[in-house]
């Protein structure tokens, strides 16, 4: 079951309180030091988890000192006022569109947010694509940043053109800054002296700001009635 509609079904028709046994049971031996990959593959072949509940568990569960150490770095979009922005385009934008086609994303236990669709490397633009570039647009002007830099992969198809369209757009806009596909965006967003747009863990690790810049859109602008979370809150899905 690859598809984001086969996830989504996946999530509903599985047992909820099985799926939050075993993201505590997941959640516990990450706290004990044990490693991400074994630790998933032991809960997973414990409670008979799917490809798509593994997927689930692995984007939405953290270590409490992981979760801790990234909230700490989180900012609001008030505080990027006036500071360099780095946006990971592709991942903020395949967020958002989850968002909007009311595909499942995931609150994770660090608080930003993910689609857990896995559709990043096979990624089209379509009309949805333009929508979710006009809400970055909108929160850019309300965030105000000195520069932003879009960064995408080049590796996916017609980034070249994604990039160059989002130039043009923020020339139109008179928003300063530029949009560049390249092989690696990793490169530059890791160590950014600025603030990094994105929900990737690994660049989040090594950054010292970060904006859940989809997350907030999706708070904000689009309601959160496909977010899941692994506790119960006011509004959304939960587990």
């Amino acid at each position: 079951m690859n598809s984001a509609a086969g996830k989504s079904t996946a999530v509903k028709n599985f047992k909820v309180k099985v799926l939050q046994e075993a993201a505590k049971d997941f959640r516990y031996l990450l706290n004990r030091g044990y490693p991400r990959k074994a630790a998933l593959e032991l809960v997973g072949n414990r409670y008979q988890l799917l490809s798509d509940q593994r997927h689930l568990l692995h984007r939405g569960v953290f270590s409490s000192h992981d979760s801790v150490a990234r909230r700490k770095k989180k900012i609001s979009f008030k505080a990027i006022r006036k500071k360099d922005l780095a946006i990971d385009g592709h991942n903020a934008i395949i967020t958002i569109e989850a968002g909007l086609s009311k595909k499942p994303l995931i609150l994770g236990d660090d608080g930003y947010v993910r689609d857990i669709s896995g559709l990043s490397g096979s990624f089209k633009k379509t009309e949805t694509t333009e929508k979710a570039i006009q809400l970055i647009f909108h929160a850019l002007k309300e965030m105000k940043p000195r520069k932003t830099l879009f960064l995408f992969d080049s590796p996916i198809s017609r980034s070249g053109a994604l990039a160059q369209e989002v130039r043009s757009l923020m020339e139109k806009e008179k928003l300063s800054g530029d949009a560049r596909a390249i092989k690696v965006p990793e490169k530059i967003l890791i160590g950014f002296p600025g603030v990094v747009a994105t929900s990737d863990t690994a660049i989040i690790d090594q950054s010292k700001e970060v904006v859940d810049l989809a997350g907030d859109i999706i708070r904000k602008r689009i309601g959160p009635k496909s977010l899941l979370r692994w506790k119960k809150k006011p509004s959304g899905g939960q587990f």
